[in-house]
């Protein structure tokens, strides 16, 4: 299943977008556009679905509704999200749908305005009911994050728990403790990963590990023979590679040695293989060689494919020309992100008749449709323009 419509109103820099995806997208957008709070809609459905759902979603990992609302909010003070969930691309309706709309109190709390679930055709959820009127408590909890509630469309519920955003910091890897009391269980930015490492099945692990050695060799050719192994007297897993050089037999290197792009390699390539769900990838092409990153949208397509089970939808933003260049990103795929007053606009590529003219002409997204999210003012940033 993946996730194939998305709708928001009033979230964050959008007043109101819709759009249907596909399951692989790049999003692309000048800074401040909106891209990572494009994906953050995505995280937010997850974690109405995890322990602590609605309050703690909207609360603690986010600041609150009015940090969430967009500025240029009007009238209509909710925000909402809406999805279509489907199993197959081109699907004439989807197999789920699930919509949300929430707002405050007066005391700034958090609260539920509205809740739908159609399965199919059929409405199976539709809240405000008559027990919200009666117990107004309840309108703190969404139905979604509610075992005893959930019951009809908890494979809705089960996929967003399987949504993983992944944006890996390569200090947080080498001094996990550094920036807090220690790893962060399921942390985005990687100050658990070498422990998720080392939790997967042995088997699993050596598996994985052989085939992203084979890729960081052809990244930097030093690094081979990768492997999990935990410090005998603190019990904290080190990643380790063999590092070639004019010794015969080399030197073991760890990731505190690593440098901060062939972690994020190795962080990208586990993540393609880890987990079911839609996966956000945000810059990826971060601390890469160009080199590397023209060939990462190819390697993300084989790897989507490679799976047994169903295409693995992938979510990436970008600001990448070398990502951007394969011929084999196509305009339905891609996303533009252009900022207004009145918010953010969400248009497909090939919606804009000078994209779609330019790439049936051959050119690739990298020049069809990049310039597009240019700031227009941006050829005066230069160094005279800071004492002018």
């Amino acid at each position: 299943m993946f996730i194939s419509r998305l709708k928001l109103i009033n979230w964050r820099n959008f007043a109101e977008a819709e759009v249907k995806l596909t399951p692989r997208v790049f999003l692309i957008g000048p800074n401040a556009s909106g891209k990572s709070n494009f994906l953050d809609a995505i995280r937010f459905l997850r974690d109405l679905a995890l322990p602590g759902g609605f309050q703690k979603a909207v609360v603690e990992h986010r600041g609150g509704v009015s940090k969430i609302r967009c500025l240029a909010a009007r009238r209509n003070p909710d925000v909402t999200l809406e999805i279509d969930l489907s199993h197959q691309e081109n699907q004439p309706r989807a197999d789920w749908r699930y919509s949300v709309s929430f707002s405050q109190d007066n005391n700034r709390n958090p609260i539920l305005k509205a809740e739908r679930v159609w399965k199919g055709e059929k409405e199976i959820l539709t809240r405000p009911d008559d027990k919200d009127k009666a117990d107004p408590a309840r309108r703190s909890q969404t139905a979604l994050e509610q075992v005893n509630e959930n019951k009809e469309f908890r494979e809705v519920a089960e996929f967003f728990t399987t949504v993983f955003y992944f944006h890996l910091v390569p200090q947080l890897i080498r001094k996990p403790g550094y920036f807090s009391v220690g790893p962060i269980k399921n942390d985005p930015f990687g100050s658990d990963f070498l422990e998720r490492l080392a939790k997967t099945s042995e088997r699993t692990r050596q598996a994985r590990l052989q085939k992203i050695s084979h890729a960081i060799k052809l990244a930097v050719p030093q690094l081979t023979d990768l492997e999990i192994r935990r410090d005998e007297t603190t019990g904290v897993p080190h990643l380790i590679g063999k590092y070639r050089h004019w010794r015969p037999r080399g030197a073991e290197q760890s990731e505190e040695e690593f440098s901060d792009g062939t972690l994020r390699f190795i962080g990208l390539l586990w993540s393609l293989f880890e987990g079911e769900g839609p996966l956000l990838l945000e810059e990826p092409e971060l601390s890469l060689n160009p080199a590397i990153v023209r060939q990462l949208a190819p390697l993300v397509h084989r790897l989507q494919r490679a799976r047994r089970r169903q295409t693995r939808q992938v979510m990436i933003s970008t600001h990448s020309p070398e990502l951007l260049m394969d011929p084999g990103i196509g305009g339905e795929e891609t996303l533009l992100l252009i900022p207004g007053k009145e918010g953010t606009e969400v248009r497909v590529a090939t919606s804009i008749k000078e994209i779609k003219a330019l790439l049936e002409a051959g050119m690739t997204i990298a020049d069809a449709a990049l310039p597009h999210t240019e700031p227009r003012e941006s050829h005066q940033l230069t160094f005279q323009s800071l004492w002018s």
